[in-house]
């Protein structure tokens, strides 16, 4: 069943990419006229809203549709001391507000006119980890663990045994997911624990294949997890109907059925585009984050909007964590605090600012990734693991 949506999801990924990037709608393909698509880093725009952080900097590429020959480009803004633009389209976030940025392309006696609405938001304070009480307070107002464990693939009475040990290990923090078929069998070792319900944090998400009916997702969740609300709530990753999914989520969380919303599988791009059409900040976005594919930029990014960044394959995932947990470099750096590669791993994305949530089915290698907060690595080691960054990700979230 998994292989299956991850198949339909991919496919889905697939046709929205090829439209994104065609520069025209099914209608406007038909027309000789030509078309202003503005494209930021790699996301195109056609009269579309960006969210920018103050100070921020970025380049506007213009692609013209159906049009030959020499174009000359004009850009200009509506409110300079908001946004400013250059002539050669780089585009100045100065101060929190929302401006006009109109495009002219001339090309002969044609002119062609596009424009993109920048919104600029202030820079907010980065989230602060409590090491002491292993908790950081997120936007939404509630405390959320930096440590927890990852349920994909365990399914049944492993997946209700793995939590269980979990959960007396102290571990409060659970990630699930529609997707992993197993919110059930997390929900039941929650309430079997005999740990009260506000002390355990439960995340779960909704997938694409469920945006066009969020409402019946969200409430088909709650009657699986059967725990009375949803700790976090994330979008599994970007789909048709992403926003109208979201905006269910925040519709959730005013009914009191989910407290803190968020996002999987955003990037800087997906998030200037996203966020101008939603009400709520994302509490949290969670990535893909290890050695090999660190997203330092992602991660910067993430907490100058005040959200929460959460990492998922802290250990490289199927196929190639042995590969991370042999690394010499790091292998050095656990020998000398007297750690096991995964722990200086684990502590490594925790002083980086990241929530981690390493999946186990073995007690031992449970008990041994929540001990991860008696020991603190230099400036020079975090340099060391930071250079072993490759770009390499490792799914194709």
């Amino acid at each position: 069943m998994k292989q299956i949506r991850k198949v339909i999801a991919l496919c889905m990924a697939v046709v929205l990419l090829a439209g994104s990037f065609s520069g025209q709608t099914i209608a406007e393909a038909k027309s000789s006229r030509g078309k202003v698509t503005l494209k930021v880093r790699k996301t195109n725009y056609t009269k579309r809203t960006c969210q920018l952080v103050k100070g921020q900097k970025v380049s506007v590429k213009v692609k013209i549709s159906n049009v030959k020959g020499k174009k000359k480009v004009r850009y200009s803004s509506s409110h300079e001391k908001i946004v400013s633009v250059s002539p050669k389209g780089r585009i100045h976030a100065k101060k929190k507000g929302t401006s006009k940025i109109k495009v002219v392309v001339a090309s002969g006696k044609k002119k062609m006119n596009s424009w993109l609405k920048i919104k600029v938001v202030n820079k907010s304070k980065s989230p602060k980890f409590d090491f002491k009480k292993k908790t950081v307070k997120l936007n939404s107002g509630y405390s959320m663990p930096l440590n927890g464990i990852g349920t994909y693939s365990l399914e049944g009475d492993k997946c209700v045994k793995s939590v269980s040990e979990a959960l007396k290990r102290g571990v409060r923090l659970i990630d699930t997911a529609y997707m992993y078929d197993n919110e059930r069998e997390v929900g039941k070792a929650v309430r079997e624990s005999g740990i009260p319900r506000e002390k355990i944090f439960v995340t779960t998400k909704l997938y694409p294949d469920q945006y066009d009916n969020p409402e019946k997702a969200i409430n088909d969740s709650l009657k699986r997890l059967n725990i009375d609300y949803i700790d976090l709530l994330l979008l599994h990753h970007p789909g048709e109907n992403d926003v109208k999914a979201y905006q269910a989520m925040e519709k959730a969380v005013r009914q009191g059925k989910v407290r803190s919303i968020g996002l999987s599988n955003w990037y800087i791009e997906e998030l200037q585009e996203f966020l101008p059409q939603v009400s709520i900040t994302p509490a949290v976005v969670q990535n893909e984050i290890h050695p090999y594919y660190q997203e330092s930029k992602v991660i910067n990014y993430v907490h100058s909007l005040g959200i929460v960044m959460e990492g998922w394959y802290p250990f490289g995932g199927r196929g190639y964590t042995k590969e991370m947990l042999s690394n010499k470099t790091i292998g050095k750096i656990a020998k000398a605090h007297g750690k096991s590669v995964a722990q200086v791993i684990l502590r490594w994305n925790l002083q980086k600012g990241v929530v981690v949530i390493p999946g186990s089915s073995n007690p031992a290698h449970i008990q041994e990734n929540t001990e991860i907060y008696d020991f603190q690595l230099s400036k020079k080691e975090m340099k060391q693991i930071n250079a072993l960054n490759r770009d390499e990700k490792h799914d194709w979230y």
